[in-house]
């Protein structure tokens, strides 16, 4: 800012256009000239594991995509190598020998593991939700190389025992890496890429949720920025759909201290409803966690934010779908407290979410079991509000709301109606 040095305090800055991320670079070391090689079908069998091993090492080659006209021979011929193992990993049994399995490992990973280039400075006015992502420019190789790859782990003749040699933790953590791709194509296929190598090495499972873990830490304590963190927990959704029970006390300490603080970051909205399922799926698991996960979500809300507050409201409605009588009773009160202030917050978006929670018939048993202690708390504000809110859809949302709480006990609704009436008249 130092050209603002002397300027009126009154001087606004005006935002340079944001710089865009840039495709990843890929150091092209010199230029190699790519022959054409049969197609599988063409070779007798006893050589498809040579020719297999020759299209291997050609499509260690790197192309530069940053120029479109540039080496497009050289480009097609590795394009339709792709093509070719991909079909012959699909369709031929025994296709993948012992000898191919470093070769294989190393393709993918020459081709794919790189630097993403650095993200755009939030300052200078790039927005997740709203900008269009930057595309890699090398997709029409990185695609099939990704495609190679999943039809590889997922063939039935693949061999974990010799796979073991080469996918490792190292393997493991450039994957990781790679999950900060601002093109969503790519975060895509590696989602599905790690769920396979997480269900195929149970060797690699805890080491894989730990880093994954170090990840979100460094996202909500330290950058904020991190392209993948929705892929990341649909991968743990998962995961945590098939935990043993009970659970073990490292899973608990996972959704109190890992998942839980994933609700303070700014860029919430690009993740929430994975991060509402994993944290649902931790409540049906153990309804027990039901006080703790709501005492966090509770201290988490957000208190200038009305966008973030629905997010809230539509996580408290999923969790309460999940939530017994027993367990109801211990969040109650906090519970419907927070509901009554969003019921009075001046933006009618929050009110309006709030109110909702009225259409949802099991929220509306439960609060019949309870209404003894819920009326109390949201009485005052529903009647205020059916008396001066400016929202005509509000006003219908809280009349139902009162109605509902006349038809399930006459006599309270009575005694508060006369109570508010009593301190109006004073």
């Amino acid at each position: 800012m130092a050209w603002l040095k002397g300027a009126s305090k009154d001087t606004v800055p005006i935002g340079k256009a944001p710089r865009r991320q840039k495709s990843s670079r890929f150091h092209i070391h010199e230029k190699v000239e790519l022959e054409r090689l049969p197609s599988f079908k063409d070779v007798p069998a006893v050589k498809r594991t040579d020719l297999f091993l020759k299209k291997l090492a050609q499509c260690q080659v790197l192309f530069d995509f940053s120029d479109p006209s540039s080496d497009l021979n050289g480009k097609e011929i590795k394009r339709q190598a792709l093509q070719d193992m991909l079909e012959y990993v699909a369709t031929t049994k025994g296709a993948l020998t012992d000898v191919v399995y470093p070769d294989v490992v190393k393709m993918f990973s020459v081709n794919l593991f790189r630097t993403i280039p650095p993200p755009i400075d939030r300052e200078e006015g790039y927005d997740p939700e709203e900008d269009e992502p930057t595309l890699e420019s090398a997709w029409p190789h990185l695609q099939l190389v990704y495609e190679f790859f999943l039809r590889f782990v997922e063939s039935p003749d693949f061999n974990v025992h010799e796979a073991k040699k080469y996918i490792d933790q190292k393997f493991i953590l450039h994957l990781l890496e790679l999950f900060d791709s601002e093109d969503p194509r790519e975060r895509d296929f590696l989602k599905t890429t790690l769920h396979r190598l997480y269900g195929k090495f149970l060797n690699l499972r805890a080491y894989i949720r730990k880093s994954i873990n170090n990840i979100f830490f460094q996202f909500i304590y330290e950058t904020e920025s991190f392209n993948g963190i929705a892929e990341l927990l649909e991968i743990l959704g998962s995961i945590i759909n098939g935990f043993a029970l009970p659970l073990k006390d490292e899973h608990k300490t996972f959704l109190l201290k890992v998942l839980m603080p994933l609700h303070k970051p700014s860029s919430l909205s690009t993740y929430h409803p994975q991060l509402t399922y994993c944290v649902v799926q931790f409540l049906e698991k153990d309804p027990t966690l039901t006080p703790q996960v709501v005492d966090s979500l509770l201290r988490y809300w957000p208190r200038v934010n009305s966008a973030k507050e629905v997010m809230f409201l539509n996580e408290i409605e999923e969790i309460l779908d999940v939530t017994d009588n027993v367990e109801f009773t211990k969040i109650m009160i906090p519970v419907f407290t927070k509901i009554s202030q969003c019921i009075t917050s001046s933006h009618f978006q929050v009110a309006e979410r709030a109110l909702y929670l009225w259409n949802n018939e099991y929220i509306l048993n439960l609060i019949h079991e309870n209404v003894e202690a819920i009326m109390p708390i949201m009485f005052k504000p529903l009647y205020n509000y059916s008396q001066q809110h400016w929202n005509r859809t509000i006003h219908g949302l809280v009349y139902n709301a009162l109605k509902i709480f006349m038809e399930m006990d006459p006599e309270l609704f009575e005694q508060y109606s006369n109570q508010v009436n009593e301190t109006k008249q004073k």
